[in-house]
């Protein structure tokens, strides 16, 4: 499996493979030619309640990561999104894209855990 995660801010690369946005709001100041995007996936960001409480503040992330996995275990649609990006991973390489500026407490860092976790079942 072929799963990162990348600041959207940062440079476009070849091998970030297939690039997909993964949070609900588009980040400010990125234009849509810069973003290089192959997709955006809203489903598989956490909700705007969740988001709002995080607060992207470091004491609330443990917390944040089991509330937001259990958002994604219960919705649908988020797991429909989650088995298309798995299914992409396994062909080439797939670089989840966010907007956060903490590289290591941020909602990416979660996600790209649980689809790794997740990878046997699809």
């Amino acid at each position: 499996m072929a799963l990162q995660i990348k600041r959207i801010y940062d440079a476009f690369q070849e091998n970030d493979g297939t690039r997909l946005l993964v949070d609900r709001l588009w980040p400010r100041g990125v234009s849509k030619e810069k973003a290089h995007l192959d997709g955006w996936v809203k489903e598989l960001a956490p909700s705007h309640q969740l988001r709002i409480w995080f607060g992207h503040r470091a004491e609330n992330f443990e917390k944040f990561a089991i509330l937001y996995c259990a958002e994604l275990d219960g919705d649908a649609e988020a797991q429909a999104a989650a088995r298309q990006v798995m299914l992409q991973s396994k062909e080439n390489t797939v670089t989840l894209l966010y907007g956060a500026k903490d590289p290591q407490v941020n909602h990416a860092v979660i996600l790209k855990k649980y689809l790794e976790s997740k990878i046997d079942m699809v």
